[in-house]
């Protein structure tokens, strides 16, 4: 299914494809079988070629020895990666054009740009208990002592915390009227405990644990940006993630028509191949078109994003797109499973790994109701030509 895109986009969506196929897709079912890890030489092998391509650099500015790629480019390279189960793809640190905006000179050269180089690796704790993912409503604090500040909250799904040696940490400051603010933290702080690593539903090397930082002191130095700029930046990092997540979303429903497909020409029942039966043509040719749909819906948005369009313009489509694109993909991967029968549901088949994994793609960076709620809101105030 072609449709239109830059001949940057097409040659990087070659380079992730071949990289895909050779380097992540051999491996799935034995991560599926092995808590979702591999040898660590495998995983260095991956990671270090991953790097030697480019992925790791390509939303840094030039400035700092990136790529600067477009937004619909980095969408090609992930609608590639996607295609792949067990999160094998987040092998390598992803440095975002905010983080350059947002930090200092200092924190660029000590976590940032050894990030790009596969030196470090961050997490996130936002989420809470309470609030979720609602930055606007965390109860984690930043008090000031001096020329530090002390830091206590409780934090959930901090993804890839496991393989993380530092936290982007978000809280409220009480001293600022409860203005949100950023932080680096780094892994082993002193009040920094891991409460929790509940098991989920996929099988990733990546672990979602709850911390819980109890007086946790850092330098005033590792407080990113200037006072009332942590909801810009955060803002900024779920426009790219939601992106993101319809372009690997876009990868996955791809590879789950394929595979179905691939099957359903080959089974043959009552005389004729499964894929002659209206049944599975109707389940196929519904997945073909809402992909299709998805597709142009996901790199429309991130070429707005990439011409410059008004940022709540760019807010309501990346909100549209992961809305859209995820639920689609997960109606697909029901449909391979129908299609595979009794196939689809063992843990080595393609279609019972994405029928686990793509369904987190509906909650995490703001669930589904979320996105219908930006995307109402949006609609009110600025009508439906101006979203």
């Amino acid at each position: 299914m072609k449709i239109e895109l830059s001949e940057d986009a097409i040659r990087w969506q070659a380079i992730a494809r071949e990289y895909a196929d050779e380097y992540l897709l051999p491996h799935e079912v034995e991560a599926e079988l092995n808590d979702g890890e591999l040898p660590a030489k495998i995983t260095k092998r991956n990671k270090q070629r991953a790097i030697e391509l480019g992925f790791s650099a390509m939303d840094v500015p030039r400035k700092y020895g990136g790529l600067e790629l477009p937004l619909e480019v980095q969408a090609a390279v992930w609608e590639q990666l996607g295609r792949i189960t067990n999160a094998l793809s987040w092998c390598f640190s992803e440095p975002q054009t905010w983080m350059f905006d947002a930090c200092s000179e200092a924190q660029i050269e000590t976590y940032v740009l050894p990030m790009m180089r596969g030196e470090r690796k961050d997490c996130y704790a936002i989420t809470e208990s309470g609030p979720g993912s609602d930055v606007a409503g965390l109860d984690a604090t930043a008090h000031k002592d001096g020329d530090d500040y002390v830091l206590n909250g409780e934090k959930w799904y901090v993804t890839s915390a496991n393989l993380a040696d530092f936290f982007w940490f978000q809280a409220s400051v009480p001293d600022e009227d409860g203005a949100e603010a950023l932080f680096l933290v780094d892994q082993g702080t002193p009040g920094i405990e891991i409460i929790a690593n509940p098991k989920f539903s996929h099988t990733y090397a990546a672990h979602h644990p709850t911390y819980r930082f109890k007086n946790v002191r850092v330098d005033r130095r590792q407080r990113v940006g200037q006072p009332g700029d942590a909801m810009t930046y955060t803002r900024t990092w779920f426009r790219h993630e939601r992106l993101m997540i319809g372009a690997r979303s876009c990868g996955a429903a791809a590879r789950l028509i394929e595979d179905a497909l691939e099957f359903a020409n080959g089974r043959p029942v009552d005389g004729a191949p499964l894929s002659e039966k209206q049944a599975i043509q109707f389940m196929l040719a519904d997945s073909v078109t809402e992909l299709y749909a998805a597709r142009l819906m996901t790199y429309a948005a991130a070429r707005a994003c990439d011409h410059g369009e008004d940022i709540k313009t760019q807010h309501s489509r990346c909100s549209i797109v992961k809305l859209y694109v995820s639920e689609m993909a997960n109606r697909v991967a029901d449909r391979s499973v129908q299609i595979f029968g009794g196939r689809g549901y063992m843990r080595e088949n393609v279609a019972e790994r994405f029928f686990r994994e793509l369904r987190v793609d509906r909650i995490w960076e703001g669930t589904s109701e979320i996105q219908r709620l930006i995307i109402a809101r949006s609609l009110a105030k600025r009508g439906l030509d101006n979203m």
